[in-house]
């Protein structure tokens, strides 16, 4: 079935006797069956899972019964001794995608028949070769089947006892063949068939019905959840839009996907918090523009021409991320209708049951497709913590701090030392989660190679106390380290007050500045104890920079503020990547890319006021350009020590690119070829297509002229 049998869109109805529906623990079935019925809006929050459960996915009973009569059909029109013109089938839809609605289901089987050798064969009437499929197939099929044709294809209607399915059958050219994936050829064929044929966009998309399946595939099953929820609301929803065409609820779908994208990501997750940002999303209808590039993106021309007239379209946009021509966003009255309905819900009292209501923080449109005048907006809007935000992070991080400073080591002389660091301390933490380093400085590290037992032993006894912090102020939750002596403790802390977590790392480290004053340049002597333990083979870079964490939290905290709003900027490209990349390889820290932007801004533009959008772009070329990349700073060391000069003539001539952090000269955040840089590149010569690098005119934004090594 390869190239073939991994299709898509199926539309299945399935009707049944009425069941008995879903009702909260103490309620009545007469107040069920008059709200529940009808009143999404009654179900609390805290019982949309048992919902969706109980009311809205299919009975496993009534799942199996479909996936059999689907199966026994899909088999029957693949046998070549009965259908010699059927080259293969692909299911989807709902159905193939798996989000199939209980007694409200829809299929589309797609025939790929043999003698369609291009998009525009399509077009041409196959009524008297599908009427002769149909009447075989009613012939051949151990089900009771009934046919019903239509202009382009013909409904099989299968009757049992509890349900009927019905499913469309439409003909396509196999557009895919034998590739897993789409050659950019396949659709500069697709747009030369539209053009030729004066087809409408999307005409031709059930030919990528099989790369439909592959994109939900491997979706989690709480998302797909969520998606059940998403268009169980819609469908009532559209019960008070007889008189407008109706929104395909594939539309919807992509809208949740992308909500989950770029807002959690993760497996297991709150239904509320997802239910919250879709509506959220919804009401901002003029501002959603979506779209993905995994079967296809702007490297191509003609597709990014198609791309580019799309997402400078009247929104919303919504883009079929297996044909780029196909617009799935529907008509504008629907969405209006929708926006309504939407507000209802997000303010009804079982929906909006806590303050703040939690959600996850979603643009309705891409960085990408941000125009360069409207950077600074989407920085504020979407990226940066407001200041209520930032200062009850502030003193939740004060509180942890003072805590175990006062309990930690009660029955020892000896103290500890706490120094701030992470996002949170910068001034760079993103709305999309903050982190806090906690160096943790104790005397009995007596120097950079104190052994690691007096570290385990200082983990396990914060760790201990932690768990006795008061649980009035925040809830803590440990990640327990799978190294027998973890150098670090990780631990996830959510505030009674904060709408999102802080994750911390505990970091016990060999105090090597002493009691240095802020600001002040550190003893050369600090830096070459520090490179005397690097006569060892056996140390990595960057082994001990927990010793500078003073040092490296105040060179980006005493940026300028708008700079450090480029560097959230960066921090959220980075972050879209992240989860992307990281099955092809390692991709360098993020740290790198904060060091990257600093050094942009000091040799680019060094302004106070600056344009962001120039700024951006002198980054992302100097990560293109990261082969011939040599940049450090000589704020905290230089090259007047003897030994520290020698050291760092060995680290700049390292293979590029070269970063050297300004708090340890051992830690090259660069690392030659440690790390994937060429992946980040690769996405960054995308993005010299992005409007971000567009002016309010519509004419380009030139980078600053930024050496790509110190000079």
């Amino acid at each position: 079935m390869r190239g073939w049998g991994r299709g898509l869109w199926i539309y299945i109805s399935v009707s049944r006797p009425p069941a008995l529906p879903f009702r909260p623990p103490g309620s009545s079935q007469q107040e069920a069956m008059g709200n529940w019925e009808s009143q999404m809006s009654s179900v609390p929050a805290q019982q949309l899972d048992d919902f969706i459960k109980n009311k809205v996915k299919p009975r496993e009973n009534d799942q199996t019964q479909m996936d059999s009569i689907v199966d026994s059909i899909c088999n029957t029109l693949q046998n070549p001794d009965f259908f010699p013109e059927v080259q293969g089938v692909a299911k989807g839809g709902a159905y193939g995608r798996k989000t199939v609605l209980r007694d409200n289901s829809d299929c589309t089987l797609v025939l790929f028949l043999s003698h369609f050798k291009h998009f525009q064969d399509q077009k041409e009437s196959q009524q008297k070769l599908l009427r002769k499929i149909g009447n075989r197939l009613v012939s051949n099929s151990s089900q009771s089947c009934k046919i019903q044709n239509f202009q382009g294809g013909f409904t099989i209607q299968v009757s049992t006892k509890k349900q009927t399915v019905s499913m469309e059958v439409l003909p396509a050219f196999n557009a895919l063949g034998f590739l897993e994936k789409p050659n950019p050829w396949i659709y500069q064929d697709l747009k030369r068939s539209l053009d030729k044929t004066k087809a409408r966009p999307g005409e031709f998309a059930i030919c990528f019905t099989e790369l439909q399946e592959k994109f939900f595939n491997n979706l989690p099953r709480q998302l797909k959840n969520l998606i059940l929820l998403v268009k169980y609301w819609h469908q009532k929803c559209q019960e008070k839009m007889d008189c407008l065409p109706k929104l395909p609820p594939y539309t919807l779908e992509l809208l949740t996907v992308y909500a989950w994208e770029q807002g959690c990501g993760a497996e297991d997750f709150d239904i509320a918090e997802g239910i919250r940002t879709v509506l959220r999303l919804i009401k901002c209808q003029k501002q959603l523009c979506i779209y993905w590039t995994v079967n296809y993106n702007f490297e191509d021309e003609i597709v990014r021409n198609i791309l580019l007239d799309h997402i400078q379209a009247e929104r919303p946009v919504i883009i079929d991320p297996t044909d780029p021509t196909n617009n799935v966003s529907g008509d504008n009255r629907c969405w209006q209708v929708l926006k309504q309905e939407a507000q209802s819900w997000l303010t009804s009292p079982v929906l909006d049951n806590q303050f703040p209501a939690p959600s996850w923080n979603v643009a309705p449109a891409p960085l990408f497709i941000t125009p360069g005048h409207l950077l600074d907006k989407f920085i504020k809007d979407f990226l940066q913590l407001d200041k209520t935000f930032l200062d009850e992070i502030e003193k939740t991080i004060d509180i942890i701090c003072k805590f175990l400073t006062q309990n930690c080591f009660r029955n020892s002389p000896m103290k500890i030392q706490i120094v701030k660091g992470g996002s949170a301390a910068k001034g760079t933490a993103l709305k999309t989660g903050s982190d806090a380093i906690l160096a943790v400085f104790h005397n009995s590290l007596e120097s950079y190679l104190s052994p690691a037992s007096k570290q385990n032993k200082i983990i396990q006894e914060i760790q201990s106390r932690l768990k006795a912090c008061p649980q009035k102020k925040f809830e803590v939750t440990f990640e327990i380290s799978k190294q027998k002596s973890p150098k670090a403790l990780s631990f996830s802390l959510k505030s009674k007050v904060l709408n999102e977590r802080v994750d911390f790392d505990v970091l016990p480290a060999f105090n090597a500045l002493g009691e240095q004053t802020s600001g002040c340049t550190p003893s050369p002597k600090v830096y070459t104890e520090l490179i005397d333990m690097y006569k060892s083979p056996h140390i990595p870079g960057g082994e001990f920079s927990a010793c500078f964490t003073g040092l490296q939290r105040n060179f980006i905290d005493s940026q300028p503020t708008k700079l450090k709003g480029l560097i959230c900027l960066m921090k959220h490209w980075y972050q879209q990547y992240e989860r992307k990349l990281k099955t092809k390889g390692v991709l360098p820290p993020k740290y790198a890319l904060e060091l990257l932007t600093v050094y942009a801004w000091e040799k680019g533009s060094a302004r106070q006021d600056f344009d962001t959008a120039e700024g951006f772009r002198t980054v992302l070329e100097l990560v293109i350009q990261y082969q011939q990349l040599c940049i450090f700073w000589t704020v905290n060391y230089n090259f007047e020590d003897e030994t520290v000069k020698k050291f760092l003539l060995i680290q700049i001539q390292k293979s590029r690119p070269v970063i050297l952090d300004p708090a340890d000269p051992t830690s090259d955040l660069g690392g030659g070829d440690r790390w994937c840089w060429h992946l980040l590149a690769k996405e960054a010569k995308e993005w010299l297509f992005s409007l971000c690098f567009k002016d309010e005119t519509g004419n380009p934004v030139q980078p600053w002229p930024v050496p790509v090594k110190v000079i």
